[in-house]
């Protein structure tokens, strides 16, 4: 009889830090989709803000094609139906495509002239703010979990519950690096 009550307190322990990993790890991944909900919002509202830009931007930039073709193709897509990674992969690529935006409108002295553009410019400089500042909150709560789902013991229950690390929204190099503007 002792040795059965030293086997259901073991039991029991098991039992407890099972569910007392799981419901931690699902407080971690309820953190992320939080934050990436709130990232979302900055992205959406890029994502609405650039077809105004282009418009404006078109009629200046005649002969830059490229950039405004990539920009367009990328925004093409219905945001709705986009998962959110293809959301991070897409606005990553946005982002890329914007850096080389920024580079061609600064050639166009009139365009940054151009009341509708100083207005559209100085919203999407607030959106891009605000996307640096959810962005880091959102690889925050990546962190976070992926920690619990990595560091021992705590990845053997995220195994056994079928949790997988998450990507962090993270910029490309090349973004990194400051736009370099020919006068």
């Amino acid at each position: 009889m002792g040795l059965g009550i030293y086997i259901l307190i073991a039991l029991g322990v098991v039992g407890i830090l099972l569910i007392w990993g799981y419901n931690r790890g699902v407080c971690y991944r309820n953190y992320m989709q939080e934050a990436f909900s709130t990232m979302d919002v900055y992205l959406k509202k890029r994502w609405d803000l650039i077809p105004n830009l282009l418009e404006t931007v078109k009629s200046y930039a005649k002969h830059e094609k490229t950039v405004l073709t990539d920009i367009a193709d990328l925004r093409s897509r219905t945001y709705g139906d986009l998962s959110n990674d293809e959301k991070i992969n897409t606005n990553v690529q946005l982002g890329q495509a914007l850096s080389r935006f920024h580079a061609v409108a600064e050639n166009y002295p009139e365009l940054k002239a151009n009341e509708t553009y100083i207005q559209l410019m100085k919203q999407m400089n607030s959106v891009e703010d605000d996307i640096a500042d959810a962005r880091k909150y959102y690889n925050g709560t990546v962190r976070e979990y992926n920690n619990f789902v990595d560091l021992f013991p705590t990845s053997v229950i995220a195994g056994i519950f079928g949790m997988r690390r998450a990507e962090m929204f993270e910029i490309e190099a090349e973004q990194r690096e400051n736009i370099k503007v020919d006068a």
